[in-house]
């Protein structure tokens, strides 16, 4: 007979087998059935062209310096954050985190009107006697991506600089370490084990990257994969060549995500006892000038974008009347219904499969497997599963009368790792925590659901479901596969308001789409964060 303190492999509840096994294979059969899709139509397709090679050579050069370059301007961020203690400092970390949200399309127009010929920086060279800018092609769409992703890779070179022990660094203060020896015995070991990681998670996002391109590419020699799979399947409707492309653009996006996944390792630093980090160097004038400069430069590159949309995009309110107005107004209600729907597949998908994943700690290789499989999303692209639903809706259904709902399925598909990855967590502290006190009641099924997880999921699920909506209402990527012109949403209207040079109504469109993107995510994450 087994002792008491033996450990013993618990039955997985039968309702959390049921659900979570359902939502893996939905987004199984989404995701890996797609891929199979394009497979199989991209063998008849032949061979890649002259074309589709330089899609695929910018592609990876974009991404490689974008990640490059977010990288490389985090670790003096994250430096200057880690051990300076300053007034707005929380303001600073909050506004890191408004690129994550903003839609990407209005962060062209903010790149625009700060770097464009007519922006802000240009009007400056010009008063000073040189150049203009010229902003499309791959300066802009590197200016574009290291906006984007700068604010993620200083977050995980912060996240490193946590994970070192606070007593190290008192150790190092009483022993009088400073300066690059300081560097090398502590900072050193952890934006090395941060960086690789962070690079290629940065890379990946990039890689994948389509309203930028499109927005700022500047043509052929400037075209990503994302953008040549577009015309392909919705300009030229060359649906073999779009299943080519797809095909190539997984094993790229397959080949990132696993070295993200491989590279992305916790420092191996150890264990602090206190959870405030205090440092004593940099006290000397010159890294106090230097961390200065860093913050400096961070707040103005980051700042003046959105301030760049929204002084023009208060001003742009005006030119939504008539005709322009109602459209606007109307593409801003599509986008919110396929934000709306998006969120609820979201968490029909999400909880089910967090539970599961939680539910499976106590088998370690089918826990692995069942966070795998929800993780698939981020090594197929949207547009590798949008050309997947074209080619097979379009024998049998029109795909633009479905336009809305695809664009809400597959936003939804994207959204779900990451908010397994929020959610999980919360239900396993919740079980360590109550679990067994629930179990000597005879709490299970919902009863045990309400009682044990409901109070430590709200607020995660709101902030969960706060950016799965955020995120689908500016989405401008598989939509444009599946809209009407006459039927878009407002990131797709914004894009044809700007490439039809109404750029004030786009601006003014933009200023709404930023608000209804940022009252979605404050709305889901108070609702979670209520009483």
């Amino acid at each position: 007979m087994a002792r008491r303190d033996e450990p013993v492999t618990e039955a997985l509840p039968r309702r959390v087998a049921l659900t979570g096994g359902a939502a893996l294979v939905l987004l199984l059969a989404l995701t890996l059935g797609s891929v199979a899709v394009v497979a199989l139509r991209a063998e008849r397709a032949g061979a890649l062209g002259p074309a589709d090679w330089r899609a695929l050579s910018f592609t990876l050069r974009q991404a490689f310096w974008s990640a490059a370059l977010s990288t490389a301007f985090a670790i003096p961020l994250a430096r200057a954050l880690a051990r300076r203690r300053f007034p707005g400092r929380a303001a600073l970390t909050t506004l890191l985190g408004a690129p994550f949200l903003l839609p990407s399309i209005i962060a062209i127009l903010g790149v625009i009107a700060v770097w464009g010929r007519s922006g802000w920086v240009s009007e400056a060279l010009m008063a000073a006697g040189l150049a203009r800018l010229n902003v499309y092609g791959m300066p802009g769409v590197l200016i574009a991506h290291v906006f984007f992703n700068l604010p993620l890779a200083t977050r995980l070179m912060l996240q490193a600089y946590a994970a070192v022990p606070p007593e190290r660094w008192r150790i190092a203060a009483q022993l009088g370490v400073e300066g690059r020896a300081l560097f090398r015995l502590l900072e050193w070991p952890a934006i090395r084990a941060a960086a690789p990681g962070a690079f290629a998670l940065v890379f990946s996002i990039c890689a994948t990257s389509f309203a930028i391109a499109l927005a700022l590419g500047g043509g052929p020699r400037a075209t990503t994969l994302e953008v040549a799979i577009y015309e392909a399947a919705a300009v030229s409707f060359d649906l073999d060549r779009a299943a080519r492309l797809a095909a190539v653009q997984f094993a790229v996006c397959a080949a990132a995500a696993l070295a993200a996944l491989a590279l992305a390792a916790p420092p191996a630093a150890g264990f602090g006892v206190r959870l405030c980090v205090e440092r004593w160097d940099g006290r000397g004038r010159a890294a106090r000038a230097a961390d200065a400069l860093a913050l400096a430069l961070a707040i103005l590159f980051l700042a003046l974008p959105l301030a760049g949309v929204a002084a023009r995009g208060v001003a742009g309110l005006g030119a939504l009347t008539g005709a322009a107005g109602a459209a606007v107004w109307a593409a801003a209600g599509r986008s919110l219904a396929v934000a709306l729907g998006s969120t609820l597949l979201t968490a029909l998908l999400a909880l089910p499969l967090a539970a599961l994943v939680a539910a499976l700690d106590r088998r370690p290789f089918a826990a692995r497997l069942a966070e795998a499989g929800a993780l698939t999303p981020l090594a197929a692209s949207p547009f590798v599963i949008g050309v997947a639903l074209f080619v097979v809706l379009r024998p049998v259904a029109d795909p633009a009368a479905l336009a809305l709902p695809l664009t809400a399925l597959v936003n939804a598909a994207m959204a779900t790792p990451f908010a397994v990855r929020i959610l999980a967590p919360a239900i396993r502290d919740a079980e360590a925590d109550h679990g067994r006190l629930a179990d000597s009641l005879g709490l299970s099924g919902w009863t045990r659901t309400r009682a044990v997880h409901v109070g430590r999921l709200r607020a995660p699920l709101g902030f969960a479901l706060g950016l799965a909506a955020a995120l689908s209402a500016g989405d401008l990527g598989v939509i444009a596969l599946f809209s009407r012109p006459d039927a878009p949403t407002l990131p797709l209207l914004m894009h044809l308001l700007a490439g039809s040079r109404n750029v004030d109504a786009a601006f003014g469109a933009a200023f709404v789409l930023t608000g209804l993107a940022f009252a979605l995510f404050l709305g889901f994450d108070r609702l979670g964060r209520g009483r």
